[in-house]
C-alpha cells in the first residue's frame, strides 16, 4: 500500500504535498525530525490529507496531479472534500 498526504505548517501557513510506501506516522515522524529539506523549516507539520492506493505509480501521479494545481484554493477544496 502507498499513500499521497498532504502535511500543513500552521507557523509557515504552507502545504506539503508528498507520497510514501512506509507507514504515514513513521513518514510523518520524518519530516519532524531534524534533516535537511522543505519541512526541516519547521516542527508544526500535521496530517490533513491521506489517501491510498494500491501501487506506487498510482500514488506518485496523484501526488503529480496536485501538484500540477499550483493552487492553494484548489488544495484546499480538495481537503475540505469538495
Amino acid at each position: 500500500m502507498a499513500f499521497t498526504y498532504i502535511l500543513y505548517s500552521s507557523q509557515l501557513d504552507r502545504y506539503y504535498i508528498g507520497h510514501t510506501e512506509q507507514s504515514l506516522q513513521e513518514r510523518i515522524l520524518k519530516h519532524l525530525s531534524d534533516h535537511s529539506g522543505f519541512t526541516s523549516k519547521a516542527k508544526d507539520w500535521q496530517l490533513v490529507l491521506q489517501k491510498s492506493f494500491d501501487s506506487k505509480a498510482e500514488t506518485y501521479k496523484y501526488e503529480r496531479q496536485i501538484k500540477g494545481w499550483k493552487s492553494r484554493r484548489a488544495i484546499e477544496n480538495l481537503i475540505r472534500g469538495e
